[in-house]
């Protein structure tokens, strides 16, 4: 089962600088399952890092899965390094400290 389990989404909090200036280490977002389109914030895991989760921005769909990266690309580890992504869920909002819709 993934990471959302039966759910159709889960909050989640953002750990560390990779997505600055979109999203600051802290913040709570909500990832609900839905299509990625490139440019979206998806919830996303690597095989050589099962079970860990990471928030990054779909660039593109390729052989594998998603090439994803940070918006912060001097603070992200992402596909540049780890290859596709396979995506789990879409980001449209956040939840804390500032409510919105992520663009």
């Amino acid at each position: 089962m993934g990471p959302l389990g039966r759910l159709p989404g889960r909050r989640v909090r953002v750990r560390g600088a990779s997505m600055a200036p979109t999203l600051s280490d802290g913040d709570t977002v909500f990832a609900a399952r839905g299509a990625p389109a490139a440019g979206d914030v998806v919830l996303v895991t690597w095989m050589s890092r099962p079970g860990r989760l990471s928030v990054k921005r779909a660039v593109r769909l390729e052989p594998g899965g998603w090439h994803v990266c940070g918006d912060n690309r001097s603070a992200s580890t992402d596909s540049r390094e780890l290859g596709p992504a396979e995506v789990h869920a879409v980001i449209r909002w956040r939840l804390w400290p500032r409510p919105g819709r992520l663009r």
